[in-house]
């Protein structure tokens, strides 16, 4: 199961734009812990640091104890914004978690044994993967770092669903049972799919290159 995380935070006594922006100004990003039947309390997170969890893995899954002027409170990111250009977090979103409560998360899905699985070790195929996150309703003590596919003796042909996977105990699946998780496909219909894609960028490369030539060639003629 994930272990909770220590994260250090400073309260904010102002909100707004004006406020958010003076905030990142200073190395820090604004954030909000909200829930649990509380006003939300608005704080802020060294950027640097805020930077390294989300880019880490596994985030959005991680309780946190968030340490504010003294106090401690547990909660776990919800959402959080990225600027569009820097790709730098602006903002983050916490929500309180308390003893008894459920919550719905993304966990990852890990695929192991892959040398055991004879289509992709001996026949050369491709693991197509579909559902890289699996949502669940857990409680957040009980969050697991990730939900293991084995995938030891599957061949080509071969489909995983959601169904298949084993989940810890005490969680639920926020997801039809039959969806599928990955495939097994043969070698060739991924490399035909990448021959075609790179025969039409060729194709529309020298198409362009033939409208360049005539339009100088006209240019040529005019003058």
């Amino acid at each position: 199961m994930s272990a909770v995380k220590p994260l250090e935070a400073v309260a904010r006594d102002r909100v707004g734009k004006g406020a958010a922006r003076a905030v990142r100004r200073q190395g820090r990003v604004p954030a909000v812990i909200y829930g649990g039947g509380q006003s939300p309390q608005s704080i802020s997170l060294d950027a640097n640091q805020t930077n390294q969890l989300i880019y880490g893995g596994g985030f959005k899954s991680t309780v946190f104890e968030i340490q504010v002027d003294g106090r401690k409170v547990r909660a776990i990111p919800r959402d959080y914004q990225l600027d569009p250009v820097k790709d730098l977090p602006l903002h983050v979103d916490f929500l309180r978690v308390t003893a008894g409560q459920t919550i719905e998360v993304e966990v990852p899905v890990h695929f192991v044994n892959e040398d055991a699985a004879p289509g992709l070790k001996q026949k050369d195929g491709t693991l197509n993967i579909v559902l890289h996150t699996l949502p669940l309703v857990v409680a957040p003590e009980s969050i697991p770092d990730a939900i293991n596919v084995d995938l030891t003796g599957k061949d080509i042909g071969d489909t995983v669903h959601v169904s298949d996977l084993t989940l810890p105990a005490g969680a639920e699946l926020a997801i039809d049972a039959g969806e599928t998780v990955a495939t097994i496909v043969p070698p060739t219909v991924l490399g035909a799919e990448v021959e075609a894609e790179e025969a039409a960028v060729a194709e529309a490369a020298r198409a362009e290159s033939a409208a360049e030539a005539a339009e100088e060639a006209a240019k040529d003629d005019e003058g």
